[in-house]
């Protein structure tokens, strides 16, 4: 006899799992708490907005269900903290997300660059990711399972006009990811990356000073996919899968979520 599908309501897809999301109080990071905590995970948001952090806590149930830290994953010590935070306050870690980053300046060209700009957004796009890997591994390799997962871009395939430090950033956190992928697969850990095209985060927004809607429209003048708006929920979905058990034999992978934009950006460019 069939078995009898489980509903959506309770089929949750994160059911008892633990995820630790930095960068997590806004943006691409809110949005991927939210439906995690949705989907059935304990989440802990590690962030430096304090305020948005423990709001969003508190939307999401408090304590019982999410926690926030505090957290510059440029500091060793605090990205620890939050590792540990996760295994004290939920016994385990399952999932991390290495999602806080920055753009850096924009519009600036190389002659015109700052050393110390350059310094600032590799060590919070890039060192922050392999603090956020290092501590991680530490708590996974003894439960023998986990997936890691972080936030490059669309601009480690093709930079096509954005920062020059960003692009370099996003380009070394793919081959950090798949260094990785290589050397923790024997402990049964899984490493990925999600790649997405402009998304109309609050640091996007605020830096292009362009609001949700002209960052949308900017996106659908440029993609070859028509009729989607992308959305920080969109990212979410995507990391979801990589977190979730249904990606259970993909490790190695840089998801892109751009609308094939890096597909035709190339074309465009060999038909120049």
């Amino acid at each position: 006899m069939a078995s009898t599908p489980i509903s959506s309501s309770t089929a949750r897809r994160l059911e008892g799992k633990v995820a630790l999301i930095t960068g997590g109080a806004s943006g691409i990071g809110k949005a991927t708490a939210q439906l995690f905590a949705q989907q059935g995970a304990r989440v802990v948001i590690a962030d430096i907005q304090d305020e948005h952090g423990q709001a969003l806590s508190n939307e999401l149930g408090g304590s019982s269900i999410c926690s926030y830290v505090h957290c510059d994953v440029r500091s060793e010590p605090d990205v620890k903290q939050a590792v540990e935070t996760a295994v004290e306050r939920y016994g385990k870690l399952d999932i991390m997300f290495n999602n806080a980053g920055i753009s850096g300046p924009l519009g600036r060209q190389i002659v015109d660059s700052e050393k110390s700009d350059f310094e600032k957004v590799l060590s919070v796009n890039l060192m922050g990711n392999y603090l956020g890997l290092k501590h991680a591994a530490c708590a996974m390799i003894p439960a023998g399972q986990g997936s890691i997962i972080s936030t490059a871009s669309v601009a480690s395939l093709n930079p096509n006009g954005t920062p020059f430090a960003y692009s370099c950033s996003k380009h070394a956190v793919v081959a950090l990811m798949k260094s990785a992928a290589i050397d923790l697969g024997k402990h049964g850990i899984r490493v990925n990356c999600v790649s997405p095209a402009m998304v109309a985060t609050p640091m996007v927004t605020k830096a292009l000073g362009m609001n949700e809607e002209m960052v949308e429209e900017f996106n659908a003048a440029h993609v070859a996919l028509k009729g989607v708006k992308l959305k920080a929920n969109d990212v979410a979905q995507a990391v979801m899968y990589l977190a979730s058990d249904e990606s259970k034999y993909v490790s190695g992978l840089n998801l892109v979520v751009d609308g094939a934009l890096n597909i035709l950006s190339t074309l465009d460019s060999l038909s120049k």
